[in-house]
């Protein structure tokens, strides 16, 4: 697939936050938008007729509600030349310690409370306030972000990531994390996921909630698709197109790749639009027997199709 490729989907910014609203207005992929809907307006009556399912509906806020724009300001030395297994240039590898803005999207996996345990001297809260503060908090949340590794390609990009969340409107409150890791990265199957820290108590126990709530909605919906998912293809995507605020497209996969080394690897190639912005979004194909979704958005194929990094999906 990789001799196909066509471009990824991060969302480059020399002006940084003050050019993205320009970007979304000037986008030629999807001019317009049309095929995007702004999370804040979705209604059942969006999805497709025979999928108006208050279930269904639920996941998709429910996945919405986790779904972060990641900003990154930093380009790994690190980065390889190519992909793996390719000739063709990893995205960025020519631009080794720029600090130029780039966007793209993840999603909040596994929020949970850590121990309040003082009697374990090193059991400290490491978020950019708490970090070189002799009286950092002994309580905090620790969650982590799925997206795609050419977004954030290694602990040297991360020291320079942030995570804007909840970013639904255009008055949305700025709420933003920017104390970030990299918990393990895979280049062939550009998955990154990250590791991250907040001591703000009502982030936190809002974090651990929404998570909470997706694991029940995704109970719900899971054994219904399983059956017709071959058939309908049903899937969806939320992401920050252009890094602007959260959006919504509904539509149907192509093709399921399968990893010659092991068949429960696959890749996905889709119709459902995406835009630069979209780079790292969980890709939701409904019906797979999966928790959360393994599988992100990674880029564009010459053909016009879409299609997404591999995943464990079965």
């Amino acid at each position: 697939m990789r001799s196909n490729l066509y471009d990824h989907e991060c969302q480059d910014s020399e002006g940084g936050e003050a050019d993205l609203h320009k970007m979304f207005a000037g986008c030629q992929k999807n001019p317009g938008h049309r095929q995007f809907i702004p999370i804040d307006t979705l209604t059942i009556k969006h999805l497709p007729e025979i999928h108006r399912n208050k279930d269904l509906y639920a996941l998709i806020k429910a996945v919405a509600d986790l779904t972060v724009r990641v900003d990154v300001n930093m380009v790994s030395h690190r980065r390889p030349e190519v992909w793996p297994q390719s000739n063709r240039l990893y995205p960025f590898y020519n631009l080794s310690r720029s600090s130029n803005m780039r966007t793209g999207s993840g999603m909040i996996r596994s929020a949970f409370k850590c121990p309040d345990d003082s009697t374990i001297p090193t059991s400290k809260c490491w978020c950019r306030k708490c970090e070189h503060s002799d009286s950092a908090s002994n309580a905090w949340w620790e969650f982590y972000v799925d997206t795609a590794t050419h977004l954030v390609f290694d602990d040297i990009e991360a020291r320079h990531t942030s995570l804007r969340l909840f970013y639904d409107r255009a008055d949305s409150p700025a709420v933003f994390v920017n104390k970030v890791k990299v918990a393990r990265a895979n280049v062939e199957d550009d998955r990154c996921l990250l590791k991250c820290v907040t001591c703000d108590d009502i982030l936190g126990e809002m974090l651990e909630r929404k998570w909470n709530h997706y694991i029940q909605v995704w109970t719900n919906v899971k054994d219904v698709y399983q059956s017709s998912r071959d058939s309908h293809k049903l899937m969806f995507i939320v992401s920050h197109p252009h890094g602007c605020l959260k959006q919504v497209s509904i539509g149907q996969w192509k093709d399921k790749i399968l990893n010659k080394a092991d068949d429960k690897v696959s890749r996905f190639t889709y119709k459902t639009s995406t835009c630069p912005g979209s780079s790292g979004a969980v890709v939701n194909c409904v019906g797979f027997r999966i928790w959360w979704s393994d599988l992100v958005h990674s880029g564009s194929l010459k053909s016009g199709l879409n299609y997404s990094g591999a995943g464990f999906v079965i």
